[in-house]
């Protein structure tokens, strides 16, 4: 999950700022795909800082899946019992 302490999230500030600076300038030209560019470049520095190995890529695709099952819990179905109560459930 995302919670890290306040004080090592602060040394994210600056590039959290950037990144964010660029993908809303760009983001209707790219699309998700720069997006997906953006996720890559960020694992590919993480394997290359931490080396090739089974317990990094193993890191790595638990983080991903962590990122997607919290991004699904927060916005995802929160969205989705939205729209239930605007346009009716189907169960």
């Amino acid at each position: 999950m995302p919670y890290i302490p306040k004080s090592t999230r602060i040394a994210f500030a600056s590039a959290e700022r950037e990144i964010a600076a660029a993908m809303s300038l760009l983001a209707h030209k790219v699309g998700p795909g720069g997006l997906n560019y953006l996720l890559t470049v960020v694992i590919r520095e993480y394997l290359i800082s931490k080396g090739t190995n089974y317990v990094t890529v193993n890191d790595i695709l638990g983080a991903l899946s962590g990122a997607k099952s919290e991004f699904y819990r927060r916005v995802a179905a929160p969205y989705e019992d939205k729209k239930i109560l605007e346009n009716g459930d189907v169960y």
